[in-house]
């Protein structure tokens, strides 16, 4: 009887296994939802959290398997483990990616790109993204081919502190319990605080939730905890240990297929994927003869595994360059292309590049050999981004150099005709385009998305401080824009300028959705709210009010906004929406050597929601607002150029260069001295 018990004892920590096909399985899995959701294939999240709890169990089995071997973990060969097996996709896949930019991109998106590479290229991309509020499903262009490491940078962060963290802990818990009771206890205390952080961090910072390694280290701790309770996990009975693995498989695909672009994430949405990929991997430690892993365990998902990592790598790349390279609208068949080639670029990688690193005899016997030739690897990477960056010159259409001392920009519309006679080939210097798409405006305030308040700080008082007249400015980024231009206005005519402004809120009354947010942009109803009553109590002798005219614009919602304004007894001023371009208008004329004239837009096409236009302006005047039409000092006989007097007007596809704006204090000035002086 005892004799039994042994045997069944001893046959328990058989179940488990050093291979695990299920899991290779589930390596397949999700780099095909990742694929699929990116090249709009079929539109399923959380591939990436499932590589996360994947990661962070097999790293963990490495870990506390190598602990309890040897009471320690050899670092140089879990670092050159790692290395071997990811430094060489990603420096080919760095470098190729740099040179393709260079030849098909914008020149001043191949400098954003390259700074990214150089994020990359140390695995810091994603505290980049966060910190310069990248939203990871925009689809407007914005998205840079080095976005999709931004996983990547998480894991390898792990890497370098997952064994000393574990050793630490592992050392803790058996000098203090004897056991690894509190190497569970700080793993999920890991797990609870950074989900914590990452869910109430989506509502108020959206970007730093989604990117960060601290609301996101939870995922992988998770894996790592489900390692550390292999062992016990393997004894449970097969035939649950079964359906848990097939209930987990379900999970994983329907809650993938629940959250969409809207669902705020990581929010809670991301945990449905994770737990499902946890219950397979937790039912697979029992080895159960009927579990998912029957249809996981295949050849093909198999194959897919071996070459996930570099189709990973190379499909965000090819997806966001390919339609620089075609030139032409980029539909669903080039989006599946670019799924299917990627593959075999991946395949091609697997067995030319990885599998030499990773099976090479030398780097495997002598580990410090894989550290350093894995440092070698990163070390060229950088010094590559760091030539792109400095060294190779830009792709400029613009061929004449020298001084941007001719920048005049608005000089009456004189200059605005003559202008328009010269858009094939416009007075503009290599200097000034170089430096249009960070000419911003360098005076007032501007509040972003999360704010749902406005508070008044010193840099949203600009003019002349000391003014007895006081002037408001109020609107969204369309208002912030002209504040180089009412620094001048308040300065010669001695008034105070305050800015009240805030990005994509309009100040009259309206319901505002945003496609980024997945819903109504409650933060602007309530900011407006506060701005409005601040406004009542500032008591001000003009408000000034500029917008970009939104779609869902109300009469209702305009009489609100006019008549609270009104009330405060301020004289009131509607400057109209500028043009709106549409496209990037430096990134136009730097690409455009043969059709200059293509970055001047027509009139009739850039004057946006003309009949909502004329709503606003109608309900202003109502109000007894002077209204300013802005046309003339953009536009004139049915062009908007894109350089005025030797400025280019926007710095980006709608909001005026900061240049531009200090030119046009003439435009202002007459209107403003009579409303003033009135």
């Amino acid at each position: 009887m005892t004799r039994h018990r042994s045997s069944a004892a001893d046959a328990q920590p058989e179940r488990l296994r050093k291979y695990r096909p299920d899991i290779q399985g589930l390596r397949a899995v999700a780099i095909m939802m990742v694929v699929s959701m990116h090249c709009g294939i079929l539109d399923i999240h959380g591939g990436v959290d499932v590589s996360f709890v994947l990661s962070g169990f097999l790293i963990g089995s490495q870990l506390l398997a190598e602990i309890d071997k040897t009471g320690k973990v050899s670092l140089t060969k879990f670092w050159a483990r790692r290395f071997r097996r990811l430094a060489p996709g990603t420096a080919i896949t760095i470098t190729a990616t740099a040179i393709v930019s260079w030849i098909y991109v914008s020149p001043f998106r191949f400098r954003d790109y390259m700074t990214d590479g150089l994020s990359a290229s140390v695995s810091l991309i994603n505290w980049r993204l966060a910190e310069n509020g990248t939203d990871y499903f925009a689809n407007d262009g914005s998205q840079s081919p080095y976005q999709h490491f931004w996983s990547l940078g998480i894991e390898e962060q792990f890497y370098l502190l997952a064994p000393i963290m574990l050793v630490v802990m592992v050392w803790l818990s058996k000098l203090i319990f004897r056991n690894r009771v509190l190497v569970a206890v700080f793993l999920t205390a890991v797990i609870g605080g950074s989900f914590y952080l990452g869910y109430t961090m989506t509502t108020s910072n959206q970007p730093m939730a989604y990117f960060s390694t601290t609301t996101r280290i939870w995922e992988l701790a998770f894996g790592v905890l489900l390692a550390l309770g292999a062992q016990l996990l393997s004894r449970m009975n097969t035939g649950l240990a079964g359906v848990i693995t097939w209930l987990g498989l379900g999970t994983l695909l329907v809650t993938g297929l629940l959250i969409t672009k809207h669902t705020p994430l990581p929010g809670y949405a991301v945990a449905g994927p994770l737990l499902g990929a946890g219950m397979i991997i937790a039912g697979g430690c029992a080895n159960p003869s009927f579990g998912a892993e029957k249809l996981l365990d295949n050849p093909i998902f198999n194959f897919i595994g071996n070459v996930s990592y570099g189709w990973y790598l190379l499909h965000w790349p090819l997806l966001i360059l390919f339609p620089s390279m075609i030139d032409r609208e980029f539909g669903y068949s080039d989006r599946f292309r670019v799924a299917v080639f990627s593959f075999l670029l991946a395949i091609l990688m697997h067995y030319l590049i990885e599998k030499r690193f990773r099976e090479n005899v030398k780097l495997v016997a002598i580990p410090w050999r894989g550290v350093v030739t894995g440092g070698a690897l990163t070390a060229s990477t950088v010094a590559a981004m760091v030539v792109a960056l400095h060294v190779i010159p830009l792709n400029l259409a613009v061929g004449s150099t020298g001084s941007s001392a001719a920048a005049l920009g608005y000089q009456g519309t004189a200059s605005v005709q003559e202008a328009v006679a010269k858009r094939a080939k416009p007075d503009i210097t290599q200097d000034n385009l170089l430096k249009s798409p960070k000419d911003q405006t360098t005076h007032g305030c501007i509040d972003n998305l999360e704010p749902t308040k406005f508070v008044m700080r010193d840099d949203c008082v600009i003019g002349d401080p000391e003014g007895k007249q006081t002037v408001v400015v109020f609107g969204d980024s369309h208002s912030w824009q002209w504040g180089n231009a009412f620094q001048g206005l308040g300065e010669n005519l001695h008034a105070k300028i305050v800015t009240v402004a805030k990005g994509g809120c309009s100040p009259e009354d309206y319901k505002i959705t945003r496609a980024d947010l997945g819903r109504d942009y409650t933060e602007c109803t309530s900011w407006r709210k506060s701005a409005l009553a601040y406004i009542g109590e500032l008591k001000p002798d003009v408000v000034v009010v500029a917008n970009r005219v939104q779609p869902t614009v109300t009469r209702s919602g305009a009489e609100e906004t006019f008549k609270a304004l009104k009330a405060t007894g301020a004289k009131l001023v509607y400057l109209t929406d500028t043009p709106y371009p549409g496209f990037s208008v430096p990134d136009c004329l730097a690409e455009q050597a043969k059709d200059l004239a293509s970055c001047t837009a027509k009139s009739d096409k850039v004057v946006d929601h003309p009949v909502n236009r004329a709503l606003e302006r109608d309900v202003a005047e109502e109000n007894g607002a002077k209204v300013i039409d802005t046309v003339s000092a953009f536009c004139s006989d049915g062009y908007c150029p894109a350089v005025i007097g030797g400025t280019v007007v926007y710095f980006d596809y709608s909001h005026m260069t900061g240049s531009y704006a200090k030119s046009l204090v003439p435009f202002l000035q007459p209107t403003f001295k009579k409303i003033l002086a009135g």
